[in-house]
Order: C-alpha cells, then structure tokens, then sequence
C-alpha cells in the first residue's frame, strides 16, 4: 500500500488498519485526526508522538492486543486479525526447544502476576532464548519502570506494523 493509497482509505478502513498496528483505541482515535498525511516519514513520527502522549490504560489495551511470547495457539485462534504478523514478530520460538518454551510459559505466568499484563517485547530479530533472558531480567523491574519499558516496546511494533502496511 502507499500513502495515497492509505489516505484514501475510508474512516473505517483505517481505523481498521491502523487498529492492526496499534490495539489501544485512544490512539487509533487521535492517529485519525492526522490524516491525510503527506508522506510515510511524518505517519511514524505523529504515530510515536500519539502513543506517548497515551496514558497508561491506553498502554495496558494496546498489550492486550498481543499473544503471549511463544504461545503459538494463541496466535492463531484469538489474534486472527494480526496472528500472520505477530507469527513473523514472534518468529524466534519456533526453533526453541521445549525447555525453553516451558520456561517462556512459566516466565510469562510470573510477569503477569507481578505487573498486571502480558509481556511486551519486540521480539522482531530475538531468539526465543533472548526473549526469555530479557523477561527474566524484568521481572526484577519496579512496575514503574517496567511500564515505561513495555510502553517503549509497544511503540517499537507499531513502527513495523505500520512499516508493514507499505510492504
């Protein structure tokens, strides 16, 4: 798609692609109002200015939007939308061994119940061992801290995803 051809999307179209970039609706609602817009360079830099100017709620339901780091079953049942996507992203854990796949589970199991929601990572590039080093080290993380790590890494996937849309 290119940006012409994204601009002449109608409104439900959009909200529509763009809700497949980013799952928070505040932001989908206030990323609306830039359109049109005159070229790809300027949508990333209003969408990363939109998302942090988000609250935390918004953050929090944006992660929602996403399956846990190597739940396979879940990508392909509930995030039909952007499962194709998200199997890409989370490409790293199909050559992962069972131990480590345990250990993503259990690691996510913990990460939830301390801070309240999903693990986020952009897990473009990462190994399934990486990933689980990285969730590992966060679980050490004050919830602050760890809410402004997730919040950066949310805006790491929408950039590609939104990137993806022009592939």
């Amino acid at each position: 798609m290119t940006i012409a051809e994204l601009n002449s999307l109608d409104e439900g179209q959009l909200r529509e692609a763009l809700g497949k970039c980013c799952g928070a609706a505040a932001w989908v609602e206030k990323m609306l109002a830039v359109f049109p817009v005159p070229t790809s360079a300027i949508l990333l830099e209003a969408a990363e200015r939109i998302w942090y100017s988000c609250g935390e709620r918004d953050w929090r339901e944006a992660f929602e939007h996403h399956p846990r780091i190597g739940d396979l079953d879940s990508l392909k049942k509930k995030f039909a939308a952007t499962g194709q996507w998200a199997a890409g992203e989370q490409s790293g854990v199909n050559a992962a061994s069972q131990e480590v796949l345990k250990a993503l589970a259990a690691g996510n199991e913990a990460y939830e119940t301390r801070f309240g929601y999903i693990f986020i990572v952009c897990a473009t590039g990462k190994s399934a061992a990486e990933m689980l080093s990285l969730l590992q080290a966060r679980l050490d993380n004050t919830p602050e801290a760890e809410i402004n790590i997730a919040m950066g890494e949310q805006n790491k996937i929408t950039r590609i995803r939104l990137e993806k849309l022009f592939a």
